[in-house]
């Protein structure tokens, strides 16, 4: 049997991507050498698993990684103050460091929870602080170090011209078990681990923010010195690196408020004053390694520029005022509010622009549900009652995504739709939008049971009723429903990586009906909450179906199989040995407390093939 037994520290998830890229030089990241012709250029940046905090805003106070010599390398300059919830649909680009050639085995993070800004949803769908954050054990949590060991597959090469890329994701839904008590006050435990994979292709968008540092229109490019949160752009601009963005015939360029298209946008570019504020949002493409952008913002155009900024999704309209909710205010000074709801009035004179688009709107094409990004000036800052003023400013239509399960789906040519039983929009609940106002009459409003998503030429090969689905696309306009949601993308998460989690209260002596080294039978008597396979944050409720889950190994019995009690983890990297090793466990007196897994889920056989089983015995 071989084992890996990890002691005297907590291994806690906050999910981040570290891409070791040949990219451009950087200026900042300290090492334990200094650089040279044998260092490689490493890329940090963060993403997340979908869960549905509305902030979960952490000081990092360092990043680390270990060798297998046992050297360490610095890869962040600066403390940094980052709000997790915000990347799980996109990556985001933190430092950029010059670090030797080596391999590494280790990469480590120390978060800081004392100034803490936690927000998640109650019952009714309102926003709740949270005060009180506790490890798995009861006590309170101050700063934490999150650790992940890099060996065999996952090791971390770097070499001169030869890119890696190592990805460490953070499931909050999955890692953090919120409560509230009579008073509706919300405590959150953090229950945690880390995952790595090498060389995995993440399909999410990636953002970089920063200061224009380069424009080289010749080679399609511009560089941005990387400043990865709102602050002021004040102090050494370099420390965090710099990073090469690629751009096409196709990039679309929004430079303080003047919409421009592939290199009339590079040129544009060329008469910003250096330091100008950037933000790109695009794709990693591979072979050759390289960050292309989709869409450059620049100047005014950015959420730090000259107004004020309020970011979330419009629950509800009436006439000209929308109410923005989960909304993140950023002043024209770089400091950051974070409220539930703020009221938004816009005219005709507000400019509405589209992601990914160089049309012009009105402001009717501003609906319900639709994620927004709103600059104005900030006419009311009384809490609670925050209201922006955009009648001369401009709204800036995101991507929207909403989820759930379907329910018919129409293929024709003409009118191809797919109805959802809507679960959520932009990961808020479906019951808290108001979707009075939505349809051409009163009876064409939009209805969460079957809500009406335009598929348009999308291949619907593969949709049925009863998938549950992810769409990101664009809210119908308002008041011109049917339909309701103009896609541009339909994904059905069931061929996504599944992530099952259930947990007993109390904890359970019988939670498996059979255990054997084929694979482990969930018993749900006495479960709490969670009790659901998440994918994609559409989820599945384990207590509705008849057949009892399953969790079965794949790749032959070999993966990631975890054991966690009184402080103490154990890794196995067979099933039969984890099997074995469970029965043990159980048979002298522990009992189960939560079982999580991740793999792929069989809906009619309710069953899980797990690359990684994690186990919790109290």
């Amino acid at each position: 049997m071989k084992r890996l037994r990890l002691q005297d520290y907590r291994l806690f998830v906050l999910g981040f991507l570290l891409l070791a890229l040949t990219l451009h030089g950087c200026g900042g990241g300290g090492t334990s050498a200094g650089a040279s012709d044998q260092s490689g250029d490493i890329v940090v940046s963060l993403t997340d698993a979908e869960g549905d905090f509305s902030s979960y805003t952490v000081d990092v106070v360092s990043l680390t990684l270990t060798k297998a010599n046992g050297a360490t390398v610095s890869t962040l300059p600066l403390t940094t103050r980052l709000d997790f919830a915000q990347y799980t649909d996109m990556t985001e680009f933190l430092t950029v460091a010059t670090v030797p050639s080596g391999v590494y085995v280790e990469a480590r993070m120390v978060l800081d929870y004392r100034n803490a800004a936690i927000w998640v949803e109650d019952a009714a769908g309102d926003l709740v602080q949270v005060d009180t954050i506790l490890d798995e054990n009861g006590d309170p949590v101050d700063q934490v170090e999150v650790a992940v060991q890099l060996e065999d597959r996952n090791r971390l090469v770097i070499a001169p011209g030869v890119p890696a890329h190592l990805q460490l994701d953070f499931d909050l839904k999955a890692t953090n078990t919120v409560t509230f008590d009579g008073t509706g006050a919300a405590t959150v435990v953090v229950d945690p681990y880390l995952i790595a994979d090498v060389n995995r292709v993440d399909t999410k968008i990636h953002r970089i923010r920063g200061l224009l540092s380069y424009v080289d229109p010749g080679d399609n490019s511009f560089t941005v010195v990387v400043r990865p949160f709102y602050a002021a752009l004040t102090g050494s601009h370099s420390r965090f690196g710099r990073l090469d963005v690629t751009t096409d015939g196709e990039t679309l360029f929004d430079i303080n408020g003047a919409d421009f298209q592939g290199s009339d946008g590079l040129d544009a570019m060329q008469g910003l004053d250096p330091l100008t504020a950037v933000v790109a949002v695009g794709d990693l493409k591979f072979n050759p390694l390289r960050y292309e952008a989709d869409q450059v913002y620049a100047g005014s155009s950015v959420p730090w520029g000259d107004q004020d900024i309020v970011s979330g999704s419009v629950v509800a309209r009436q006439g000209d005022v929308l109410t923005v909710k989960g909304a993140t205010l950023v002043r024209s000074d770089g400091s950051v509010i974070f409220h539930d709801l703020v009221s938004v009035t816009v005219g005709d004179d507000t400019r509405v622009s589209r992601q990914l688009s160089v049309e012009r709107f009105t402001i009717d094409a501003v609906s319900i549900g639709q994620r927004v990004t709103v600059f104005g000036t900030l006419s009311d800052d009384t809490l609670p009652g925050l209201a922006l003023d955009a009648t001369g400013g401009h709204v800036r239509m995101k991507l929207t995504t909403v989820r759930g399960s379907v329910v018919s789906v129409q293929p024709s040519d003409d009118t191809a739709q797919v109805g959802l039983d809507l679960q959520s929009i932009n990961h808020h609940r479906a019951g808290i939008f108001d979707f009075n106002g939505t349809g051409v009459t009163v009876e064409n409003d939009a209805d969460p049971t079957n809500y009406e998503i335009n598929t348009d030429t999308i291949d619907l090969d593969g949709i049925t009723a009863g998938d549950p689905v992810k769409v990101r696309g664009f809210v119908h306009p308002f008041g011109a429903a049917p339909q309701d949601f103009d896609a541009q993308t339909i994904i059905n998460v069931a061929d996504l990586y599944a992530f099952l989690k259930v947990r007993w209260v109390p904890s359970s002596a019988t939670a498996f009906e059979s255990i054997s080294t084929d694979g482990l039978t969930l018993n749900l008597d006495g479960v709490g909450l969670p009790h659901h396979v998440f994918r994609g944050w559409v989820l599945t409720d384990l207590t509705e179906i008849a057949l009892p889950p399953v969790v079965v190994p794949r790749n032959g019995g070999r993966g990631l199989f975890i054991l966690r009690l009184d402080g103490v983890v154990q890794v196995f990297l067979t099933f039969s040995d984890y099997a074995e090793e469970l029965e043990q466990y159980l048979a002298s007196g522990w009992q189960v407390y939560t079982v999580w897994a991740r793999g792929d889920f069989d809906d009619a056989l309710v069953t899980l093939s797990a690359d990684l089983v994690d186990i919790h015995l109290k």
